[in-house]
């Protein structure tokens, strides 16, 4: 259970004084990696490149992300939840590698979560949003349900990955709307949403990471986030929530940073003292570990109950 997890995180955050003194001063002792389950250009890279010179400052390492992206992004947990106890492999995740793929890769995934990763910190909580062709009709909420509805069946969305809340997010909105748009699986959002641009497929759910860019130059549009709450980055565009059919959607994304459970206690107190600072310079709910992360875990569950994890359509290829 995530809370044994956070029980071990705690545990490490109570040392005597003589043992962290002596993780402070040995700790860290050469490079270190932040390992990501996604290409460059995605929100959870972006996040990791902005840890990691403040973090370098605080340990006085070099601090290096490292892309390992493929099998939603399993491939990146599982070699950090092996990565032994030296403290100097991190994972930088979203909730769908650590909270959504046990219950859709039960019986492939070669990791534990709940025992092989402690979380760290809290490094973001983020909507999705949801992005068309420049050329698209739409450019509201209404309009995307009322073009999905009239074309049901013929429309196609991308994300990120099968499991991951941007496949999610698609998903709750053809439940809740009573559309059938068809999802499209990519390995990152990156190329997500450039194909969107391109015509290949007919929206993405994505991180706004990745579609600034796009939206910026005027290749795609924005027409919905996936929260409840415009963002500031994009005050016109208007939550999913406002179109007919969808009062009280949303989908929030978190990411935080995780250790391997092996890493020795001096070892996950001084990451628990560093990480956390680091964190909310970048976003103002960010911090321990101890209840945000289990907190959101908790209401995505929630929210998502209706789709019965576990039944979600699509592959886990990916492109």
């Amino acid at each position: 259970m995530i809370s044994r997890r956070l029980f071990i995180a705690a545990g490490a955050a109570a040392l005597t004084g003589a043992e962290t003194a002596l993780a402070q001063s040995s700790y860290p002792d050469h490079t270190m990696r932040i390992v990501v389950g996604y290409p460059a250009g995605g929100g959870v890279d972006l996040v990791a490149r902005l840890v990691a010179e403040p973090m370098r400052e605080a340990l006085g390492q070099p601090v290096i992300v490292e892309n390992r992206a493929g099998a939603a992004a399993m491939i990146a947990a599982q070699a950090v939840a092996k990565a032994g106890n030296d403290g100097h492999t991190l994972l930088m995740a979203a909730s769908g590698e650590i909270a959504v793929n046990k219950h859709l890769y039960k019986d492939k995934m070669t990791y534990q979560p709940e025992t092989e990763l402690v979380p760290i910190a809290l490094a973001g909580i983020v909507p999705c949003v949801v992005v068309v062709a420049d050329t698209s009709p739409v450019r509201t909420p209404a309009d995307l349900i009322a073009f999905a509805r009239a074309n049901k069946g013929k429309l196609s969305y991308s994300s990120s990955g099968v499991g991951n809340p941007q496949h999610l997010a698609g998903e709750l909105m053809n439940k809740m709307a009573g559309t059938d748009v068809q999802h499209v699986p990519y390995r990152g959002s990156a190329p997500a949403v450039t194909d969107v641009a391109v015509g290949a497929v007919t929206m993405s759910f994505s991180s706004l990471a990745a579609a600034l860019p796009l939206i910026q130059s005027g290749k795609i549009r924005a027409v919905a986030v996936t929260s409840r709450e415009r963002m500031p980055q994009l005050p016109d565009v208007a939550p999913l929530s406002d179109a007919p059919g969808l009062a009280g959607y949303e989908l929030l994304n978190w990411f935080a940073m995780f250790a391997p459970a092996t890493s020795s206690p001096p070892i996950l107190a001084r990451l628990a003292e560093v990480m956390p600072k680091i964190a909310a310079r970048h976003h103002g709910e960010a911090g321990g570990p101890r209840h945000r992360v289990a907190q959101h875990d908790r209401r995505r569950a929630a929210r998502l109950h209706p789709l019965g994890i576990g039944q979600v359509r699509g592959d886990h290829s990916g492109r």
